[in-house]
């Protein structure tokens, strides 16, 4: 080990969709922000304060395609990476600046599509009582495996 460590963990919301470029060699980003919020409250007034964070999100390759695919904006998430920047000359002659986070894991928390799937299928399906096994003639399972 070096002795540093670049690693970032965040869960928060889309503030758009994915928006993917695609490259001559057949790979792909796909670039997105992410919105993480701290809420406190205001010792001198009590009023509650919400601060809004905005983080640059890059993903790469099969990974964006999966995000494009799945996320729209408003939709939960959990990633890991880590922080990069990096400067660029713009058409105007200026040197531009950016930090991004470069994902290396994530995990859908929720989905509007997968929102709208669940409650379309709650709607035309009657509820099921899982908690029972046939087997045990409506028995409660009281075998929990932990």
């Amino acid at each position: 080990m070096n002795g540093t460590l670049n690693k970032v963990m965040l869960i928060g919301h889309l503030g758009d969709d994915v928006k993917m470029h695609y490259f001559d060699g057949g790979n792909c980003i796909g670039r997105f922000q992410l919105a993480t919020n701290e809420v406190y409250i205001n010792k001198t007034t009590n009023e509650k304060i919400t601060s809004t964070e905005w983080h640059n999100l890059v993903v790469r390759n099969k990974a964006a395609e999966i995000c494009e695919k799945y996320l729209s904006k408003g939709d939960k998430i959990y990633v890991e990476g880590r922080i990069k920047s990096r400067q660029w000359q713009a058409e105007d002659g200026t040197t531009k600046y950016t930090t991004e986070i470069q994902v290396t894991e994530f995990t859908f928390l929720t989905t509007k599509k997968e929102t709208a799937h669940t409650r379309q299928n709650q709607d035309t399906e009657p509820a099921k009582n899982t908690n029972f096994d046939a087997a045990n003639e409506g028995l409660p399972i009281n075998d929990l495996p932990f």
